[in-house]
């Protein structure tokens, strides 16, 4: 006759159900820590390509489109009929920050920081800087002339 049926966990199946929640629970930690830097880079990179989308546009639509910093995100408004029209459209809607602190503008060469940046027919004359602040940061989104733009 074999035993009563009765089984338990053995020492090896045990530890291996703790090595796996350990790792697990360090993995969600690791994460947590990071969040802020890898929102950083995503806004920095949804900008750069906020920023192509924006120079095609204005040189699509023959008319100047402006990005203009608003309190804790951004917007791109396009100069039609004498007057700026915020657009609407998906990738050059406003938007809100996340994970971002503090903006700066800047060009190149020049001291005095804009108070935002105008894509005409032309691409970028100067090559602007836009400076991402973050907890555990920062990302510039560089304008390097010619349509293009680099995230450092």
């Amino acid at each position: 006759m074999q035993g009563d049926g009765q089984r338990g966990f053995t020492l090896i199946e045990v530890l291996v159900v703790v090595t796996i929640a350990a790792i697990l629970v360090s993995v969600a930690a690791l994460s947590v820590g990071t969040v802020a830097r890898h929102d950083l880079g995503d806004e920095a990179t949804r900008l750069a390509l906020a920023f192509e989308a924006a120079s095609d546009e204005a040189q699509l639509r023959d008319h100047p489109i402006a990005f203009q910093l608003q309190d804790g995100g951004y917007q791109f408004a396009v100069r039609e009929d004498g007057q700026w029209h915020v657009l609407k459209d998906d990738l050059l809607a406003p938007h809100r920050w996340r994970g971002v602190e503090h903006v700066k503008l800047a060009y190149q060469g020049v001291r005095e920081a804009p108070s935002y940046l105008l894509f005409g027919a032309d691409a970028l004359d100067w090559p602007a800087i836009v400076t991402l602040d973050g907890p555990d940061g920062e990302a510039r989104v560089e304008a390097a002339g010619g349509g293009r733009y680099e995230v450092h």
